[in-house]
Order: structure tokens, then C-alpha cells, then sequence
């Protein structure tokens, strides 16, 4: 039994874990040809160049900063669109400009630009110069900031409803002069989020479009094909692109709004495995000329991105689909206990980490103790079974009647050794999924660890990790019978765990130390047990002929 648990453990592994092995990969700077021309901004040092022109700054017209506790956002009025947005909470952990504020938009992007389809003909506000309400707005409460353009017949007025505790945005328009039969308003998103990581491969890997009709869709940039536009059919509730730990998103959730018509998406040119992406998605305008749509520009706070409904905190998936269902819940409840031991307790997360080890062993204690008697049970029982399979070795239905009956005569579930030694898996892997996403752990610190998001840099925890689950195992099989097929694996799952976790998180590995740590006692006390209820040794046959 305990061979087969070990197999389960590492067919869970191998299913939940591995794929990350496969899929994130590093995407490689793209080749000379493919660079960008004289004009694009500069990459910043030991990141991906971004393949951008930079706008002509003829046509930039003035910036329009709206400011609060929480966010700098900057509005151009040449377009109405966003060209910057400054997250103050947030520092950057790019070697180019680590600790400054995150700033989400690549230099010479834009965001939520627009566009106007009537009939065939399509008309870009891109060039338009738009009129400000005020020059710069600072939200201490609910403000807002119209920008109001007009060229022939069509006039234009976009208004920015702000809040100063949230990233939300409320976007309303009206247009005059397009005709009775109503148009198509285009968003453009950009072509993706700015490197705000150390680890740029791994945010790299998580750069994408989600999607919401009845449920959410992910679209890594990484999948797209080069050269060729991704067309992903509506209606869609929202559509939102994203990094590892922000997101600028547009919603259409909004009961006077309607839906999301369609998504298009444009690999920029690059390298052969798309890095950026242009997204752009359309939204009906009413024959009166208005439309209206939300937007969250913003870190993937689970918290914030829950409230707003609709499923939007599947933006930031805990799991891979198959396993969300049974990840998440334990997911949702580990990070909220951590970031709430965190905030009320006072401590730093790597002290909240040891404590949860603890406290997680503590709470399973007596599952576990149940476990590991059952398989002292089931252990006594061995010899018995042996004279069983021997005796039905040529009929394998008589055989397991007779084991079930033995089964029951000593009142042993030959189950209930296995199911308590799984219990901290899903713990384990929902982890797993929490230091891969959970923004309130980016760029936590602890002892000699810089980030407990990363992996560590000296790779010392993964070795104690290997070293303790080795101490584990050796105490647990204190008075087992000899098994080489066991002694192998004594030695051989501490090696394949340690080489597994050496690239993982700092903070796993450190929780999983403290678990295999913690058990440490509980093993020791039933090995005890377990010696002590063993028969005492046949004598030696010398012995027995002295005797008779």
C-alpha cells in the first residue's frame, strides 16, 4: 500500500506540475531581419526588445495625468487614448527600473484607442485632437475627464469616470453625425503588457488574451500563429489581456451595454513564437449614438477582481482547465489565509509560510495518525495475508474473498492507510499555483531569499527540502518489513523531488520543508508503536533442538 501512495504522489506531480517543463519556455529576442526599425524605443537591458514604433511626436498632443492614491493614468488628446498607466502600490522588479512604480504600457504603445465602422468605411480617432475637461485630475473622490473632438459633421465626446479606491474606469461616449442605421465602435488594447518581472521569461509566458461568454478562455500571444490575424467570435462579456500579475481589461458587463461583438488579434513581428500581440475588439454603437463599457486597468488583485462579478478573477487562473475544480477552492482559501496571517499578525510572509507548515501539519495530525495505524494494522496482518496468497496462488477471486475476510474479522479498511497521506497533496499543489499568480506574494523577501515567488537563487531550500523528506521516509520505515522495492524509493524520491522543485518558488519550497520537518515526530512516535507491537523474532533454530 505504501508503494502504491507513492506512485499516486508522483502521477499527481507529473499531471499538475510537470507540464511547466514544457510549456514555459523562454522566447528568444527576435532576429536581426525581424528587429525594429531606427525609430523603435530602445529595450531596456536584459529584456525582450519590443518591436514598436514610436508615435510620431508631432502628433502626440498634450498628456492629461489623472492621479490618485492608487494609480497615475495618462490620457493623450490627440486620440483619447491612454498612453501611460503608473500602478503607485506596485514597484517594478524589471533589472531597468526595479523599485519604481510599475508601469503597465511599453513605451510607444497605446491603449483603448478607438475606432469608428459605419457601413464600409471605417474612420480612426487616432489623429483627432480632442479638447479636455481639465488638465489634470487628481481623484480624492468620484471624478471624471471628458475629452471632446469634432471634424466636419461627426462630433465625438468620450467621458472617464474615476474612482479613488478602485482601477475601475467607466467609459461613456456619444457620436453625432455618423447617421441613423448606428456603427461599430473598435477598441484597440495595445500589443501587450510592459516587463515589470525579474523573471521576464515567466511573466513572457503568461502574456495573453481571456475571454468571457459562459466561461472564461485563455489565449497565450505564445499560441498565436505568425504572421496571421486570431479572430475569436463573440458575444463576449469582457476581453482583457494580460501579464503574469496585471491586467488592462474592457467589460461590457453593465445591463445597459451590450456585448462584446468579436476579438481580433495580430502577432507583432518578432520572433517565430509571438511574444506581443495587437488586440482589438468590437462594441456596438446605438442608432442614438451612445456607448458605454468598463475598464480595469490594474493588478490581478483576487480580492478586487472577484467583486466585480462575472467571473472576472479567472483572469488570474489558479490551475490549468481539468484541474481548476478541484485547485482553486483550496487555492482561494490558502492565499486568503496567508495574506490575511500576513496583514494581522504582522509578520512577513516567508514567518506566515512557517507558521502555515506548522499549523497545516498540526490540523492534519490526527488524520494522519489514523492513517499510519491503519497501516501498522495491515502491516500485523502480513504474514496471514502471505499464508492466503500462497494457498489461492492458481485462483485469484478465492484469494481476494479470503483477504476481505480477513479484512473484516480484524476490522481493517485497507484504504484508510492511503487517503490521509494525500490529503497534503492538493494543499501542495494549490500552492504551487499561489506563488505562480498571487500578486501580494510578487517581490516578498525573506532571510537570504529575495522573492519568494522565484526560485531560489543559491538553490539551498530545495536541498533541505530533498534532506527532510529523506529523513521523512527514513524514519517512517523504522520497523518495516525489509522491502527493496521501498529502499529504492527512500532514495530515489528525495533526488526527483529536489531536481523537481529546484526551479519552483522560494516560498513552496520553503513550506514543504516545514511540513516534512513537522512530521518528522509524528513518524518517530508511531515507529515506536509500530516496534512495539511487533512479535518477538523466532528463535534460532539451534535454539528450538536445545528446547526439545
Amino acid at each position: 500500500m505504501d508503494r502504491r501512495v507513492l506512485w499516486a504522489i508522483l502521477l499527481m506531480m507529473a499531471i499538475a506540475i510537470a507540464p511547466t517543463f514544457f510549456l514555459k519556455k523562454k522566447v528568444p529576442p527576435p532576429p536581426a531581419s525581424e528587429s525594429a526599425p531606427p525609430a523603435t524605443m530602445a529595450p531596456a537591458p536584459d529584456q525582450t526588445p519590443l518591436p514598436r514604433v514610436a508615435p510620431d511626436s508631432s502628433n502626440v498632443g498634450d498628456t492629461v495625468e489623472v492621479i490618485s492614491q492608487l494609480y497615475r493614468y495618462e490620457f493623450s488628446t490627440r486620440g483619447a487614448h491612454l498612453v501611460q498607466a503608473t500602478i503607485l502600490g506596485y514597484p517594478s522588479l524589471a533589472p531597468a527600473d526595479r523599485r519604481a512604480p510599475a508601469r503597465l504600457i511599453p513605451a510607444g504603445d497605446t491603449w483603448y484607442t478607438y475606432s469608428l465602422v459605419v457601413g464600409n468605411d471605417t474612420l480612426s480617432l487616432d489623429d483627432w485632437p480632442f479638447t479636455p475637461s481639465s488638465e489634470t485630475l487628481r481623484v480624492s473622490e468620484p471624478g471624471r475627464l471628458t475629452l471632446t473632438a469634432t471634424r466636419g459633421d461627426v462630433r465625438v465626446e468620450i467621458t472617464y469616470g474615476f474612482r479613488p479606491d478602485d482601477y475601475r474606469v467607466h467609459v461613456t461616449g456619444q457620436v453625432s453625425g455618423i447617421g441613423p442605421n448606428g456603427a461599430t465602435l473598435v477598441v484597440g488594447l495595445g500589443n501587450g503588457l510592459a516587463h515589470t518581472e525579474a523573471d521576464s521569461a515567466s511573466n513572457q509566458y503568461e502574456f495573453g488574451i481571456v475571454t468571457k461568454t459562459d466561461e472564461s478562455q485563455l489565449k497565450r500571444f505564445a499560441s498565436l500563429k505568425p504572421g496571421e490575424a486570431t479572430v475569436l467570435s463573440g458575444p463576449f462579456e469582457w476581453v482583457a489581456v494580460k501579464s503574469k500579475y496585471f491586467v488592462a481589461a474592457v467589460l461590457a458587463i453593465d445591463s445597459a451595454s451590450s456585448a462584446i461583438s468579436g476579438v481580433t488579434a495580430v502577432p507583432v513581428a518578432g520572433p517565430s513564437k509571438p511574444t506581443h500581440a495587437s488586440v482589438r475588439l468590437g462594441l456596438p454603437v446605438q442608432a442614438a449614438g451612445n456607448f458605454a463599457f468598463s475598464a480595469y486597468i490594474g493588478p490581478m488583485e483576487y480580492a478586487r477582481l472577484r467583486a466585480i462579478g462575472h467571473d472576472f478573477y479567472d483572469t488570474n487562473p489558479y490551475g490549468w482547465p481539468g484541474f481548476r475544480t478541484i485547485i482553486r477552492p483550496v487555492a482561494v482559501v490558502a492565499r486568503w489565509l496567508l495574506v490575511w496571517m500576513h496583514q494581522h499578525l504582522h509578520l512577513a510572509y516567508g514567518m506566515v509560510l512557517v507558521l502555515f507548515g506548522i499549523m497545516i501539519r498540526i490540523v492534519l495530525w490526527p488524520l494522519n495518525q489514523k492513517g499510519m495505524r491503519a497501516s501498522i494494522k495491515m502491516q500485523a496482518l502480513q504474514p496471514e495475508m502471505k499464508v492466503l496468497q500462497d494457498q489461492h496462488k492458481d485462483n485469484p477471486q478465492a484469494m481476494q474473498a479470503e483477504v476481505f475476510k480477513l479484512y473484516k474479522k480484524h476490522n481493517v479498511n485497507p484504504f484508510s492507510g492511503c487517503w490521509p497521506m494525500l490529503l497534503p497533496w492538493p494543499i501542495l499543489l494549490a500552492l504551487f499555483f499561489v506563488f505562480q499568480n498571487t500578486i501580494e506574494l510578487r517581490g516578498q523577501p525573506f532571510l537570504w531569499l529575495p522573492d519568494l515567488s522565484l526560485k531560489d537563487p543559491l538553490f539551498v531550500l530545495p536541498v533541505l527540502m530533498g534532506l527532510s523528506l529523506f529523513a521523512v521516509s527514513k524514519v517512517g520505515m523504522i520497523g518495516v518489513p525489509p522491502n527493496p522495492q521501498m529502499k529504492t524509493m527512500l532514495y530515489v524520491m528525495p533526488v526527483m523531488m529536489t531536481v523537481l522543485f529546484l526551479n519552483f518558488a522560494s516560498g513552496l519550497n520553503l513550506y514543504y520543508f516545514v511540513q516534512n520537518v513537522v512530521s518528522v515526530p509524528q513518524q518517530w512516535m508511531l515507529a515506536k508503536e509500530r516496534l512495539k507491537n511487533q512479535p518477538p523474532p523466532a528463535p534460532p533454530p539451534e535454539v528450538r533442538t536445545k528446547k526439545k
